[in-house]
């Protein structure tokens, strides 16, 4: 028997609290430090899964690396990136979140979601995700939120609650290995070394003074790599690590060389295989003094070791440049101390570097934003349930009006049908907070259906607010202002003495027109213009033209009938429209009477099919809006900037709420590029070909 190793590891009573919890059908909620075995939750629970799990972490890095660890325990074991998408169908799915978000938005999932590092809620660009993500779970997925790094998990257990779910807390505050802070300054200089490099030179110090191995945090990868060559290159190694060929081999030169003196760098631009092969069992086996490891990849680190310095308060994640937050202290501090190795774990520091009272929980609270692409999803799938929109053989609907413009009124709907605002609403009052997250449509959901058929509540306060123009119309009411159209002036009328004239029937209407003198014309009882043509000469066979009339024909005479004839033809070009109504002998003299009734004109026309000129005007509330009761209150509720209304205005959803063609694409992405890609759709002009590749 002295030869028969055992091998048992038995779960502290925390875990094992989780486990049955999870096995009781609850929702469990785990708060615990680094290193404690937060995960160890979920690999109890492996073999007794039923269904699919689906285990997110917060980067694609960390989904590869639990992809490869637990694929070489033989596990059945998918992933799911922004970037690869492999064995969807296994018993358990790595993944980051977001990619979770479609399958929540019908109301699937998995059997049992774990959400490591759920202190994202709190994340001010991928908060929103998370948080929807939780509230949208469906009643038959189970949850289990892992932290160590949240000061208020309670409040979590007490949302959960609230959007209905049965969640407990597990939680477990004592550190696996007690630690104490060493100030860096104060450790004896290590006197047989000159090293000049500040780091390098606090490290050695380290060493001598017993507190290896230390994991140093440095800002981004090329200093880690610079970091860990110049502290290779400075504190001399007694005796240095033996690699097989193989380890070499994976390990390249350079790193090779680090390792041999027992030294190395840790981040993501490292292959796995290198990372979980190689780096990672040498420092859980202690064979490694320092490793130099970047702090976007602290919540990935899965070893411990006896101490822990952080370099620098802010480092680098992707292209920005990130303030280190006091959770991601606690965690990357976390990793002092080795459970079952070291008695006490040690933070180290410097005057001007973090120390172990800048680390603390993060207090949860929800971020600012409204995820608008989620939200516009649900009201889809909700308004599709309601009433399919797209069926096959139906003809596509149309693009939506531009987004600069909303109807001035539209027709009241059936009922108060708005499957899809209500969904929307519903959801955001699901978020995590104890402050409901106002949309813009919570009181005309309150109020019902109105004659408006509007359904936001900035957009009906609007509406009431922007009065329409009545004119009074030729039966002397009072009616909206119709259209302005050609009409003819023998058809409109005008207002004289408070009653409506026809225009020709008034003397000042010609007023315009200088031509002749003013007249009446005795057959239509209308004032026409008379304009003197010419004179009869005795003996003369032709009349002889008046001079304004020699200067426009460039003639003296004309026969009578050449000059009626002439006159006739060029009537409408002399008078501005007007044409010959009767050619009329005073004695010698010949005149014409002008009728203006054909001259065009604008005019307002009624609904009684009248044509009115200059009607009176009068500023009134919208005919939907008169006897609505809710006027009052639309007309005095203060007006504020809602999404519901920013969607309106962007062309993105209906008066009822339901989203357009438009708003079902931008609902497909997880930013403001659905807009983009939404609008170059509408252009017909934008070739597809170089829509994929924009």
């Amino acid at each position: 028997m002295a030869g028969l190793e055992i091998n048992l590891v038995v779960p502290d009573l925390w875990q094992q609290e989780a486990v049955r919890a999870l096995q009781a059908g609850r929702d469990v909620v785990v708060h615990a430090p680094t290193g404690a075995g937060k995960t160890y939750i979920f690999e109890l629970l492996y073999p007794s899964l039923k269904g699919q799990s689906v285990f997110t972490v917060p980067t694609r890095a960390l989904a590869n690396d639990k992809l490869a660890e637990w694929r070489a325990r033989g596990w059945d074991v998918g992933i799911a990136t922004g970037d690869i998408a492999l064995n969807l169908d296994a018993k358990v799915v790595v993944a980051t979140l977001e990619t979770q978000r479609s399958r929540f938005l019908r109301r699937e999932g998995p059997r049992l979601l774990v959400v490591d590092e759920y202190q994202l809620i709190a994340d001010p660009v991928r908060g929103v995700h998370y948080e929807l993500s939780l509230a949208l779970a469906p009643p038959g997925t189970q949850l289990l939120l892992l932290s160590g790094s949240v000061n208020n998990p309670q409040d979590v257990v007490e949302w959960l609650r609230r959007i209905g779910r049965d969640a407990v807390l597990v939680r477990h505050d004592q550190r696996p290995v007690p630690q104490h802070e060493v100030d860096l300054r104060n450790l004896p200089e290590v006197g047989f070394l000159q090293i000049r490099e500040f780091w390098p030179r606090m490290i050695a110090k380290a060493l001598h003074a017993g507190l290896a191995p230390v994991l140093v945090f440095a800002p981004r990868r090329n200093a880690t790599e610079e970091m860990a060559q110049a502290i290779a290159s400075s504190v001399p190694v007694r005796d240095p690590l033996p690699l097989s060929p193989q380890q070499e081999a994976l390990a390249g030169k350079r790193l090779t060389k680090l390792l041999r003196s027992r030294v190395a760098h840790h981040h993501s631009g490292l292959s796995y295989a290198v990372r979980a092969g190689l780096i990672e069992p040498l420092a859980k086996a202690g064979q490694l003094n320092v490793v130099v490891a970047t702090m976007g990849l602290a919540a990935g680190i899965n070893f411990s070791m006896r101490s822990v310095l952080i370099t620098d308060t802010r480092y680098l994640s992707g292209n920005f440049e990130r303030q280190v937050e006091p959770d991601e202290m606690l965690q990357m501090f976390g990793r002092a101390g080795r459970r079952g190795l070291d008695d006490t774990g040690f933070v180290l520091f410097t005057p001007d570097q973090p120390r172990l009272s800048f680390a603390r929980p993060r207090q949860l609270k929800r971020a600012t934003q409204v995820d608008w692409p989620s939200l516009i999803s649900v009201m889809a799938n909700a308004a599709d349930r309601a009433a399919p929109r797209f069926v096959a053989g139906d003809a596509v609907p149309g693009p939506p009006a531009p987004s600069s413009a909303i109807p001035a009124a539209e027709p009241a709907p059936a009922g108060d049908n708005v499957p899809g605002y209500r969904a929307a609403v519903e959801v955001s009052r699901s978020l995590f907070s104890a402050q409901r997250v106002p949309l813009g449509v919570e009181h005309s959901l309150s109020t019902g259906a109105k004659p408006c058929g509007l359904w936001v509540d900035a957009e009906r306060a609007r509406f009431v607010r922007r009065p329409i123009v009545e004119i009074l119309n030729s039966r002397e009411e009072w009616e909206p202002q119709g259209e302005k159209v050609q009409s003819s002036l023998g058809e409109t009328l005008l207002r004289e003495n408070e009653r409506w004239i026809s225009a020709l029937r008034l003397p000042n209407t010609l007023d315009r027109f200088k031509l002749g003198n003013l007249c009446r014309l005795p057959e239509k009882k209308i004032y026409g213009r008379e304009l003197p043509l010419a004179t009869a000469v005795a003996e003369q066979p032709d009349l002889q033209l008046v001079k304004p009339l020699r200067k426009t024909l460039q003639l003296k005479s004309l026969p009578e009938a050449e000059l009626r004839a002439r006159v006739t033809e060029l009537m409408p070009q002399w008078s501005g429209g007007g044409a010959a109504s009767e050619f009329v002998r005073r004695g010698n003299l010949l005149t014409v009477r002008i009728d203006f009734s054909q001259v065009a004109i604008e005019a307002w026309r009624d609904s009684l099919g009248k044509f009115l000129v200059a009607p009176p005007e009068r500023a009134a509330l919208p005919l939907v809006c008169r006897g609505c009761s809710e006027l009052e209150h639309d007309q005095t509720a203060e007006i504020v900037a809602s999404p519901a209304y920013a969607w309106r205005r962007l062309g993105l959803v209906e008066p009822d709420g339901t989203p357009t063609r438009r708003g079902v694409v931008f609902g497909f992405f997880q930013g403001g590029e659905g807009l983009a890609i939404a609008a170059a759709l509408e252009d017909e002009t934008y070739p597809v070909d170089d829509l994929v590749f924009d």
